[in-house]
């Protein structure tokens, strides 16, 4: 019979603490994860997007609205205008006119007001989200796609733009096109780095008549993931009859990439979805 140790509270601690932070860090991650892509659009997408609708506001409304009924965000009255003028020093405050000095009080009373106010900065966020929707709209449509393509044909003619953009474009393609899923045609295993050592690699592709001439033989570019995050990786190029086809699907080997080996195709699949209780969705290529 095996000898029991007795519990401690070390010991205790170890084992629970290591529990809770098995269930706890992926949702804590997958949150901090998403908190910094919305604060990456936010900021990149939806504040230029503001800025643009600020300074549309700010040239309209005086338009709009006489003097005397302007809202308190717009209004700017002749003691402002001193005022901003008294903060000017000697030859700029002679330089200046009324006009420009109202336009700079007007400009800075709103843009405070906005970010003071709850929920104005996700406007540029909703303008750019809906933008994006009716972008793909239009131009997902016959018409839509040939004019597309006749403006990128003029902007890929720009040095610069045309040595990156194609690369550029195939990836976003890859990632979130149509033909997304069918970037990775099948899952293979190769020896690599050397003879004895199996890994796990998609098939991308045929690879090049210079490469098929080279080695005599039928070639297939490999992409090779790294763990655990599989959009990064290298691509080797192996002969056709060494890259052995494997029955896993796409969604289990990328699985068995991201867990780092942990997640093993081998092990039962889960008939219903852990978080939600409804059925677990398919594989990519079922």
């Amino acid at each position: 019979m095996s000898e029991q140790h007795p519990k401690t509270f070390g010991g205790d601690f170890r084992r629970f603490f290591g529990r809770g932070l098995a269930i706890l860090l992926p949702s804590v991650l997958t949150l901090w994860i998403l908190y910094q892509l919305f604060l990456f659009v936010l900021n990149n997408v939806g504040a230029p997007i503001n800025t643009g609708i600020r300074s549309v506001v700010i040239e309209v409304a005086p338009r709009i609205w006489p003097n005397d009924e302007l809202p308190a965000m717009f209004r700017v009255t002749d003691s402002d205008i001193q005022r901003e003028r008294l903060l000017l020093s000697g030859a700029n405050a002679e330089r200046v006119t009324d006009a420009e000095l109202e336009d700079t009080i007007r400009r800075r009373q709103f843009a405070t007001w906005w970010d003071d106010t709850p929920g104005m900065n996700l406007i540029g966020l909703a303008v750019a989200v809906v933008t994006i929707y009716f972008a793909g709209l239009v131009l997902g449509g016959y018409l839509g796609r040939k004019l597309y393509l006749r403006i990128e044909q003029l902007i890929a003619r720009v040095p610069g733009f045309k040595q990156l953009y194609p690369h550029v474009k195939r990836v976003v393609e890859m990632i979130f096109g149509e033909q997304a899923t069918k970037a990775f045609t099948e899952v293979v295993l190769v020896e690599y780095p050397r003879k004895g050592i199996r890994t796990v690699g998609f098939v991308t592709g045929s690879g090049f008549e210079e490469l098929r001439e080279e080695a005599k033989c039928e070639m297939v570019s490999v992409f090779v993931p790294t763990s655990p995050t599989p959009m990064t990786g290298f691509v080797i190029n192996v002969p056709r009859a060494e890259a052995r086809r494997l029955s896993m699907t796409i969604e289990e080997a990328l699985r068995f990439v991201i867990s780092a080996g942990v997640l093993s195709p081998d092990d039962p699949q889960p008939t219903t979805d852990p978080l939600t209780g409804k059925p677990a969705s398919k594989s990519l290529n079922a």
